[in-house]
């Protein structure tokens, strides 16, 4: 039961790690579309690439609000609920395994 106790742990580190990084590419996202990019610029094409899919589902639901996008605000809102949600939860998990 040990193993897996640390497989649990490693597991939400790597998710924590992981979800802190795509906050920071949501961030760049953002900070990139104030300006107007090189949409052939390679850094910019990965940005948009990683983040579009989910940016778009939230401007889905989301209603126009005058030009003024909210989805990278509400993404980085609903990957912080994944990261107080999912690390603490694997965490106490893994304990009770032990």
């Amino acid at each position: 039961m040990f193993m897996l106790s640390n497989f649990l742990l490693a597991l939400a580190k790597l998710i924590n790690i992981v979800l802190g990084a795509y906050i920071w590419v949501v961030i760049a996202r953002a900070v990139i579309s104030w300006v107007n990019p090189d949409p052939y610029n390679p850094v910019v094409r990965f940005l948009v690439q990683v983040t579009e899919p989910l940016l778009s589902r939230i401007r889905q639901v989301l209603p126009a609000m005058g030009g003024l996008d909210l989805s990278p605000v509400l993404l980085i809102l609903a990957i912080v609920f994944l990261q107080s949600f999912l690390g603490p939860t694997l965490q106490q998990l893994a304990m009770n395994l032990r």
